[in-house]
């Protein structure tokens, strides 16, 4: 069984994001420019702050890719921050620190005051640095590398916003289309929304929160396709496949609630009304493995579990919904206390998003890519691709003589 590990290194103004992704196979056609339009992708979205137009986010690989195929040992790189320059006085590894950029006034709802008790500091530009969504990036590069890998079996996994400040798309989510064909309508909207009507209302919202102020939380929805049945496990607790994503998604900044398929709906439900009937036919089967979600005997006319029972995958679309608070950092900050003095102040202010929500969905699809691909592998897993093809043929191959 192969696990992929990840690690991530870096602070929002200091030298760059690393990273460092483990396990991954041997074989893996990579496209660069994919990765840079995932990466381009999360800078989007109407409402984010001036510094997403100066970083660039050019990521650069150290290792684990010759000529644009992964060769099977440890996949690092690095992204640069274009703000180093402006905060290296202040950031520098072993030269003095200088005074000025330090901040002493908690932003509530920011990991400020939190990591100033763990740490036992006053000063939270350390917590600051590293609790920045702009670590992110590099969950965006692992996303990508798995995107690319899942794509390989058929799998892809979109997305799109539900939601920003209350007001909310009305209009149902394209299932029949590819990822490049979802990206081609998204690339034209405001915040990778597919209810034109409800984008303009959502625009008239951001603008009126800049005006005054304040910030807006919403709703993204992840959906993947053509995903396989037997991902994750219901055998321990850690290994459930809704749990893994779950714990993924939450993990992006300001999401302080995950959903699977319907399941907060579902809450208020009948037993006969929520869960989904499991209906069986035969049909005209396919020889191409990718296209597994079309020789499927066994179906549902419904999917409010979100693809998911018992913790693992059952053969329908992954669902998964985050939904994002409105950011702490706000033009017309709160109320608080200074650590130092103790006195009423503001809370601190160096820039701020009106909303983040349409970065929340690209790095969402991020999140789910990489829990999908890392369960792929452990079920599947081999040291090269060719090797898990084989057991990913031959595994539905055994699924075709139930």
């Amino acid at each position: 069984m192969s696990r992929l590990r990840f690690l991530t290194a870096g602070e929002s103004h200091g030298k760059a994001i690393v990273g460092i992704i483990e396990n991954f196979p041997r074989g893996v056609k990579i496209s660069y420019d994919f990765i840079r339009r995932e990466l381009l992708l999360r800078r989007g979205g109407y409402g984010r702050s001036e510094r997403m137009k100066r970083e660039k986010d050019e990521v650069e690989f150290l290792s684990g890719i010759r000529g644009g195929v992964t060769m099977g040992s440890p996949i690092s790189f690095i992204v640069r921050n274009s703000e180093w320059e402006n905060f290296k006085d202040s950031l520098s590894p072993f030269e003095d620190i200088k005074s000025g950029k330090e901040f002493t006034s908690p932003r509530p709802g920011h990991a400020d005051f939190a990591g100033a008790m763990k740490f036992l500091t006053k000063d939270m530009r350390d917590i600051l640095e590293r609790a920045s969504a702009r670590t992110t990036v590099a969950r965006v590069v692992a996303g990508a590398l798995s995107k690319v890998f899942l794509m390989n079996f058929g799998i892809e996994c979109h997305f799109h916003v539900l939601s920003i400040g209350g007001i909310t798309a009305s209009k149902p989510y394209v299932e029949n289309i590819s990822y490049e064909e979802l990206l081609k309508r998204l690339e034209s909207t405001f915040f990778y929304c597919l209810d034109r009507e409800a984008e303009e209302k959502m625009k008239e919202e951001v603008d009126r929160a800049k005006k005054e102020g304040y910030s807006l939380g919403g709703v993204f929805e992840v959906r993947a396709k053509n995903v396989p049945p037997g991902l994750g496990s219901y055998t321990e607790w850690d290994r459930r496949m809704d749990a893994r994503i779950s714990m993924a998604v939450m993990s992006i900044p300001s999401v302080k609630g995950v959903e699977i398929g319907n399941g907060i709906k579902g809450s208020s439900l009948k037993g006969h009304e929520f869960h989904d009937t499991i209906y069986f036919k035969k049909v005209k089967r396919k020889r191409d493995f990718l296209s597994y979600s079309d020789v499927k005997k066994f179906y549902r006319m419904t999917n409010n579990a979100g693809g998911i029972e018992g913790g693992v995958t059952n053969g329908e679309n992954v669902i998964v919904r985050g939904y994002m608070k409105p950011i702490p950092t706000m033009r017309k900050p709160l109320m608080g206390v200074d650590l130092k003095t103790k006195s009423s102040s503001p809370a601190h202010f160096e820039r701020a998003d009106v909303t983040v929500v349409p970065a929340g969905a690209v790095i969402g699809s991020a999140c789910v890519a990489y829990e999908l691909c890392n369960a792929f592998l452990e079920k599947f897993g081999g040291d090269t691709m060719e090797e898990i093809k084989n057991a990913y043929k031959s595994y539905l191959k055994d699924i075709e003589k139930f």
